[in-house]
């Protein structure tokens, strides 16, 4: 007999498989300062970011099974093949060795070891422990095997019960109530869409493009075969990791706003953990949350490295073998990593502000494609018109003391015409005109075609 829905064991052990995947380092640290900027003003932020860090993985996921893609690169190619091969490299390199690498140093050395040194020491401190944690990273990944597995039983489940721990201590013993916490910049007149952009940083929906295939082959292996039955799994298997999400960033939103009134706000989330730990639990606080954030970070890298080295290679066959790649990746990572924590997430925005409205896009026309079938020009002019406006996205996203660039005044007052500029959702207009264009060539095919 054909087998149509999973058993209950099975659909825990793929979300598991999910939420590994998924949930990395920056999981942890931006919802935590998100709360602690946010101050009273949570609850719309928190909305907002769910539905870019949860709502919108989700559904890239879902897209990647209905339109039963084998890769990234499948995908993209919907649009064409030149877009495909410059669509994956980007984002791969994104999720990998230009920010989300490096940032699971970073953020394993900012929790766990930089509370422990002195300020004077801590180029130096970031230098070693970098150093020592990528070459962890490079032997494993060099050689992938059980680690992963065997990482994931054991210290996501530890991670979860002491990141547990804190979060009701937390709420059992209160540092401040969250009401008193007057809302800080952007929060204080658009702290819903704020939330929103906050959740790019997470890199959740590029993570979910780029793993969902693993995602739908698991529950092929475990006896599915119809792209229905795929479907109505992968979104309830889905549906049970990103609402553990969810409830964790509830949860790290209201500790980190809970924190405001003993330590006022810290320069990255990173810090805002440290402090939390170190006021409930002391040193031997500081020290456990930053063994089980290192090695829950280490099983991360490790699976970055190995998943951006196997797609380069793949994409690439000519150019370098597996190994190579892996080191490559791995000392890219190591140099990005000693920038420092708030360095990296400065200038991983401007990317993310490009990549992520073109992903959420693509994500859509998938959805799409599931009710209306496969158009050319659909994903062509509607990709056209996401990019031009995430450009301009780009564009004011970067650094302040880029804005003074020669022809950077002009292109930031065009983009500021857009409409939705003001809160970071420029693309939204012309992402729909280029759908609306798409439509009107789709029938206007059909028209010339008809005897």
């Amino acid at each position: 007999m054909m087998k149509h829905r999973l058993r209950k064991q099975e659909y825990l052990f793929v979300a598991s498989l999910l939420f590994g995947l998924v949930f990395g380092a920056g999981n942890l640290i931006f919802p935590a300062a998100m709360g602690q900027q946010a101050g009273a003003a949570m609850l719309p932020a928190l909305i907002g970011f769910c539905i870019t860090g949860v709502g919108l993985p989700l559904l890239g996921i879902a897209a990647i099974s209905i339109t039963a893609s084998e890769s990234l690169f499948d995908i993209g190619r919907k649009v064409g093949r030149r877009f495909a091969y410059a669509f994956t490299c980007a984002l791969y390199l994104c999720i990998g060795p230009l920010f989300a690498i490096p940032r699971t140093a970073t953020v394993a050395f900012q929790v766990g070891a930089a509370p422990f040194v002195p300020t004077v020491m801590q180029d130096e401190a970031l230098l070693t422990f970098t150093l020592a944690f990528f070459a962890v990273v490079l032997c494993f990944s060099l050689r992938p095997s059980g680690i992963l597995i065997w990482v994931g039983k054991v210290l996501n489940p530890l991670f979860l019960l002491f990141l547990g721990i804190l979060i009701v201590t937390a709420m059992l013993l209160p540092m401040g109530a969250v009401s008193d916490a007057v809302p800080t910049g952007a929060y204080v007149q658009h702290a819903f869409f704020t939330g929103l952009r906050e959740g790019y940083n997470t890199m959740d929906v590029l993570a979910a493009l780029a793993f969902g295939n693993i995602l739908v082959n698991a529950i092929k292996r475990l006896g599915l075969s119809s792209p229905k039955d795929l479907s109505y799994s992968t979104i309830v298997s889905g549906t049970v990791s990103t609402a553990l999400m969810a409830l964790i960033y509830l949860a790290l939103t209201y500790v980190g706003a809970q924190s405001r009134a003993v330590y006022g706000l810290d320069a990255n989330g990173g810090d805002v953990l440290a402090h939390i730990a170190a006021h409930y639990f002391g040193a031997f606080g500081g020290i456990l949350l930053g063994i089980t954030i290192t090695c829950a970070c280490l099983k991360t890298a490790i699976g970055l490295v190995t998943a951006c080295s196997t797609t380069f290679s793949v994409l690439f066959p000519h150019s370098l073998p597996y190994p190579k790649y892996t080191v490559l990746f791995t000392f890219f990572s190591f140099a990005v990593s000693n920038v420092g924590l708030s360095r990296i997430i400065d200038y991983s925005l401007p990317v993310l502000c490009f990549l992520y409205p073109l992903a959420i896009v693509l994500i859509a026309l998938c959805l799409i494609e599931g009710l209306v079938g496969y158009h050319r020009p659909l994903y062509i002019c509607t990709m056209i018109g996401t990019g031009i406006a995430a450009a301009f996205d780009f564009l004011r996203a970067l650094p302040p003391v880029l804005h003074t660039l020669p022809m950077m005044e002009p292109l930031l007052t065009l983009g500021n015409v857009l409409p939705l500029s003001e809160i970071g959702m420029s693309w939204v207009i012309p992402s729909l005109s280029g759908w609306i264009i798409g439509a009107l060539v789709c029938a206007g095919q059909r028209l010339d075609s008809t005897p």
